[in-house]
């Protein structure tokens, strides 16, 4: 599966932006998605993620309530709706995919076979 991630952009802080993963290659709904970040100088960090099929969710603690994660099979998609942005949201945001994730695998990068690019986002305080 190939995947494509856009939406970035700069946003005040307080605004939304809604990132979209399109996949291409394979049946997306087969595979769960979780979505990364990595800021300048710093590790790669779990944001979300969602499970294939019935689509269960997961959040980092510093995203719950303000981030959702969704999918739409029909459409080959998944999205990341970020609300309340904080400047320390700032970063270039990553989607992944996997085939046979177990869900205690689904909040580490290491577990996910498929990457795409990043898209950045930039929160301006």
């Amino acid at each position: 599966v190939q995947l494509q991630a856009s939406g970035g952009g700069l946003v005040q802080a307080g605004g939304s932006l809604r990132l979209s993963c399109a996949a291409s290659g394979s049946t997306f709904s087969a595979y769960s998605v979780g979505w990364f970040r990595q800021a300048p100088g710093k590790e790669r960090e779990f944001v979300a993620a969602i499970k294939r099929y019935g689509g269960a969710t997961f959040y980092a603690d510093s995203v719950k309530g303000r981030f959702t994660i969704s999918r739409d099979n029909a459409k080959n998609a998944v999205y990341l709706q970020m609300n309340s942005l904080k400047f320390e949201d700032t970063a270039t945001y990553y989607c992944a995919a996997d085939k046979s994730l177990i869900t205690s695998s689904m909040m580490s990068g290491e577990h996910y076979d498929y990457w795409g690019q990043g898209t950045l986002v930039t929160v301006s305080s």
